[in-house]
């Protein structure tokens, strides 16, 4: 490890060492947080997808396909509902034993939850139970994946030096979208079946496999050392306070302030992530197949433009990046709506690569690192957690549902959508207009 002496009061001692890992040592930090987050949100979005083009088929049968998609995506909120919940569970407990534990556990929940959707008997065979069941696994997803992301991010942020910590802690992020482009791909692979063949089983197997890959991510987590930062942490006594009353009581406003500027990223996730491809589907234009290959196409555009927007935020600080995300994301939103209407696959490309790659690539790519330099390291864990995952749940969590809705209110017309999505991102934007750039300070000196 490479030490650095300096003065810490966030680490209880004027003389107290923080420390970054070694070269090597944070190369194999980030890649089990990239490895780790591209598992979990395998999962995760696998599930948001399949909610546009499986479950309101298997689970919710004999209703009108609107009612159907909307409740198909009700269960998708489900899981963004409890990820709150994941957060504070795990954000208390990872700021209480250490990040490198917990990561170790959300792997495992979230692989036996999706393995066992996988399994699930469909609403024909069982009745009302089957999407009862499905809810059910639903939330213990998002509870794994709401201490996922803060632990992940955290362990590469807090092991990296000052001037890589943007770079470092968007690994985290781009695991998402790697773990939405081999999602994506498997159940597109599966979708080319004959649809009953697909309906019946092919759907199951990307689900099933979710075993091996929470195998291996155990196996990769169970190498990396926990942050030295948090081990100078341990070593005093604990606070009285637990953690999310030391939010609240301490940090109110950096916690308002972690949610309102994730919103936007959030909510290009939601929309171009999960709802543009239920619509693309239902409008008739393009196969499912289609749709899913290039929402995968689009995944590595997400991860290019991630990696640009965190090592800009490197040299020119979070919050300016993140404005410049959040203006594009005003502007882009009714070109966008307007090239899904088109129907054409260039179209549809052109708008994944503007909605939901640039867009979430320069409002999220940054955002890790914006959320953990907002809190003292012994409340850090819960503040990104908690203050990420309500972003989740107002950005993205119901707006597949609020989405599908304005389509019907607007008579097939998507200018409802564009301008929900333009309130949304305005609030992400006030929210960085009215906050500090800490960027530039040390990991100790943030408080």
């Amino acid at each position: 490890m490479t030490k650095q002496i300096t003065t810490s009061p966030d680490v209880g001692g004027s003389n107290a060492s923080a420390y970054h890992a070694s070269p090597k040592e944070l190369r194999r930090i980030q890649f089990s947080s990239f490895l780790g987050t591209a598992i979990e949100y395998y999962d995760f979005i696998l599930y948001a997808t399949a909610a546009g083009i499986v479950f309101n088929r298997v689970f919710f049968v004999g209703l009108d396909q609107h009612v159907a998609l909307i409740l198909s995506f009700a269960t998708l909120a489900a899981g963004y509902a409890a990820r709150p919940l994941g957060g504070l569970i795990f954000g208390h407990l990872g700021d209480r034993l250490g990040r490198k534990t917990i990561l170790v556990v959300t792997v495992l929940i979230m692989g036996i939850a999706s393995t066992l959707m996988g399994l699930l008997p469909t609403a024909h065979q069982i009745g009302a139970f089957a999407p009862a069941l499905l809810v059910s696994l639903r939330i213990i997803q998002g509870i794994a994946v709401g201490g996922e992301w803060g632990g992940a991010m955290l362990l590469a942020f807090e092991s990296a030096p000052r001037k890589k910590r943007g770079f470092a802690a968007a690994f985290a992020y781009m695991g998402a979208p790697a773990g939405t482009i081999i999602g994506t791909l498997a159940l597109s692979g599966f979708s080319l079946l004959p649809e009953d063949q697909f309906l019946s089983w092919g759907w199951r197997i990307p689900f099933i496999f979710s075993a091996v890959l929470m195998l291996l991510g155990i196996f990769i987590r169970m190498k990396v050392s926990e942050s030295e930062v948090f081990k100078e942490l341990a070593k005093k006594p604990a606070p009285k306070k637990v953690p999310v009353a030391e939010l609240v009581i301490n940090h109110p406003t950096k916690l308002l302030r972690a949610i309102g500027s994730g919103l936007s990223g959030q909510m290009a996730q939601g929309l171009m992530g999960a709802w543009a491809i239920a619509f693309a589907v239902q409008q008739a234009v393009l196969h499912q197949s289609e749709v899913l290959n290039l929402k995968a196409v689009g995944g590595v555009f997400t991860i290019t433009f991630v990696v640009i927007a965190a090592r800009l935020s490197d040299r020119l600080g979070r919050r300016k990046v993140l404005i410049w995300g959040n203006l594009m994301g005003i502007v882009l939103a009714f070109p966008v709506m307007w090239l899904l209407e088109m129907g054409s696959a260039m179209a549809f490309m052109l708008a994944i690569i503007l909605g939901l790659s640039l867009v979430q690539g320069f409002t999220a790519g940054p955002y890790g690192a914006y959320a953990g330099e907002l809190f003292p390291t012994h409340v850090r864990y819960s503040g990104a957690s908690i203050g990420y995952q309500f972003a989740a749940l107002l950005g993205a969590g119901f707006t597949p549902m609020m989405a599908t809705a304005l389509v019907a209110a607007g008579g097939g017309s998507l200018h409802l959508v564009a301008l929900l999505w333009i309130s949304f991102t305005a609030v992400s934007l006030i929210s960085l207009l009215f906050s500090q750039d800490a960027s530039k300070r040390e990991i100790h000196e943030l408080s």
